[in-house]
């Protein structure tokens, strides 16, 4: 695997860090700008919204940029709203700042997952991407803990300032490592590449991202009271849980990957299958405090063993613009967190226990595996490949070349 793949994997560790961290500050956000804790929730949903907002359309405005400037301009950006995020002196302030954030997340995922996958050879590039996502995993293990820390000792604006640090590593790895490349001007020009979004198959990709991952969010919204009110754990152990999660995500990250080069519709299958199982056990395995522990793992580990072949899927369905279906995949992923949540919350609301979150996660896991099946059965019938065939669909421009699997 190219050494440039690191570069992608720091920065996609800066942007995972500055995702999560907002939900360990919160109260100390709250106190320190004189608003309640609601309130300061608003400045998660504003991160949310810059991905979505960004996501297609800084992807679709630098289509035909170098890739290369591309990925350094974004980092960029996020250096930036996390430094005004570090110096907002009020809460509006720091709302747009926060949404300024957001802004180059999907984005950079979107890129870098073509830059990723144009460095390897065909059966490698679902591990390509599975090891720049490798940097958002890790961040769940290392970033997010660490930074609340420093957030809890020295202040929450240290840690938007030490998450800018590491943004000004990632745009030094992009310059060092990243390979020079040429303005991509495609033939097809932006509005071909608006229409190729359009497309069933691409469509149904998207429908299975944020059914998939609105069932962990489903869940894992709520996985702190889970953890004390049915497992019985204290508050105080609840970080350490939550970096399990982080262990299983990134082990399922690594299997997803190395598993989709060899069966991308088999390995999502697969993945959904085995998220089903898990969030259906929840209730049982949160019963005492070692098959909790257990459950947290396995939750990451099968949630994640899906985002690879996502990605992979809708960049091979929209082939005509990767990057703005790959950036488009992103938005997604975001709006499974918001609706996953919301689901997840209208459980708890309706007071069916403090598991019922993760059953309403496994009927969205369900759901998405109706439509990876639906979506498989629309590919069959428009290229007439029969069920585990595989083959490989080349297009007039190399790096274009795409490797489908039914």
């Amino acid at each position: 695997m190219p050494l440039a793949l690191l570069a992608l994997a720091v920065g996609a560790f800066g942007l995972g860090t500055t995702e999560f961290v907002m939900m360990g500050l919160l109260p100390d956000v709250a106190d320190d700008l004189g608003i309640s804790i609601p309130t300061a929730g608003h400045l998660v949903s504003a991160y949310a919204l810059g991905v979505v907002i960004g996501a297609p359309l800084l992807a679709a405005v630098t289509a035909r940029m170098s890739r290369r400037k591309v990925l350094i301009g974004l980092m960029g950006l996020f250096v930036a709203g996390n430094a005004l995020s570090a110096l907002a002196p009020g809460e509006h302030w720091l709302l747009a700042a926060r949404f300024l954030s957001g802004l180059p997340h999907g984005a950079f995922f979107g890129v870098g997952a073509v830059v990723a996958t144009g460095m390897v050879a065909p059966e490698r590039k679902a591990r390509s991407v599975s090891l720049m996502f490798l940097g958002l995993t890790l961040a769940n293990i290392a970033g997010v803990p660490v930074a609340t820390l420093m957030g809890q000792h020295l202040g929450w604006r240290a840690t938007f300032l030490g998450v800018s640090a590491i943004g000004l590593a990632a745009i030094a790895s992009l310059a060092l490592l990243i390979p020079h490349d040429h303005a991509h001007a495609p033939a097809v020009g932006l509005r071909r590449e608006l229409v190729a979004l359009k497309s069933v198959p691409v469509w149904l990709a998207l429908g299975t991202t944020v059914a998939g991952f609105g069932a962990l969010f489903s869940a894992y919204s709520y996985i702190t009271p889970m953890l004390t009110d049915a497992a019985g754990y204290a508050d105080s152990s609840v970080t350490l849980l939550l970096a399990l999660f982080g262990v299983g995500a990134t082990a399922g990250n690594l299997i997803g990957g190395r598993l989709a080069d060899h069966s991308l519709r088999g390995t999502l299958f697969g993945g959904l299958t085995s998220l089903v199982v898990v969030l259906a056990l929840f209730p049982v395995l949160m019963s005492t405090q070692w098959t909790a522990a257990t459950a947290v793992v396995l939750l990451g580990t099968a949630a994640f063993v899906t985002g690879s072949p996502l990605q992979l899927m809708v960049m091979e369905k929209a082939s005509a613009a990767p990057a703005l279906a790959s950036s488009a995949n992103q938005a997604a992923f975001n709006l499974a967190n918001a609706g996953g949540a919301w689901i997840g919350g209208l459980a708890l609301a309706a007071g069916l226990g403090a598991t019922s979150p993760a059953l309403t996660g496994a009927a969205l896991a369900v759901l998405g595996l109706g439509v990876a099946a639906v979506a498989a059965v629309v590919d069959r019938r428009r290229v007439g490949v029969p069920a585990g065939r595989e083959r490989v669909v080349a297009s007039h421009v190399p790096e274009q070349a795409e490797a489908v699997r039914y």
